[in-house]
């Protein structure tokens, strides 16, 4: 499990196809010394196992499945990625609770600077759409995100300037895919909802 909050901003160095999976390594700043194989990180929301790690990188192997359903199948050479490491019991919980599964891929329809900080608009494929709530939580690229406001398919978030700097979503652009996992409590009462 995770908080959606970025601890460090990782960078592809290098993406390998193997006969079963793709496997990148990530360069960080994470001591990986202290990292186990087979600790559970989240690279732009999306948990991953790692298989291999040397000084000041680490090894992932990512399934065909994980990578047509998320954008990670776009990573190249020098993609910086949002990282964040498995929450352990105590940690501070600043986000909210994050699973690390992507439920699908939205779409960047706008990026406009307001004061500080930028109102970013999103689009999101159904049925997605139906889980997302005005002031509920969202997880973006692995960044737990507030909802500002939703029109049909279409939600904004308030980044503001930390989150801007401190995360990818700084670097996004009109037109970007990004990962989407929805609120788990929303998933939830929409299911039993369904079935009531």
């Amino acid at each position: 499990m995770f908080t959606g909050i970025v601890t460090d901003k990782g960078r592809v160095r290098s993406v390998r196809q193997t006969e079963r999976d793709r496997r990148y390594e990530i360069e960080t700043a994470y001591d990986t010394a202290t990292i186990d194989l087979g600790a559970s990180i989240s690279h732009a929301g999306c948990c991953l196992t790692v298989t291999e790690r040397g000084e000041g990188w680490f090894a992932v192997e990512v399934s065909n499945e994980t990578l047509s359903k998320t954008k990670l199948g776009d990573w190249a050479e020098g993609t910086l990625v949002n990282l964040e490491r498995a929450a352990r019991l105590g940690d501070e919980l600043g986000g909210h609770i994050v699973s690390g599964h992507v439920d699908g891929l939205g779409q960047v329809i706008s990026i406009t600077p307001e004061g500080g900080s930028h109102r970013i608009v999103v689009e999101a494929p159904p049925p997605l759409h139906r889980f997302i709530a005005p002031k509920g939580s969202i997880t973006v690229d692995g960044v737990s995100l507030t909802v500002n406001g939703v029109q049909d398919r279409r939600f904004d978030l308030n980044i503001i300037p930390h989150t801007w700097d401190a995360t990818t979503l700084g670097t996004l652009s009109v037109g970007d895919k990004v990962n989407l996992e929805i609120d788990m409590l929303a998933r939830y009462l929409a299911r039993w909802q369904e079935t009531a």
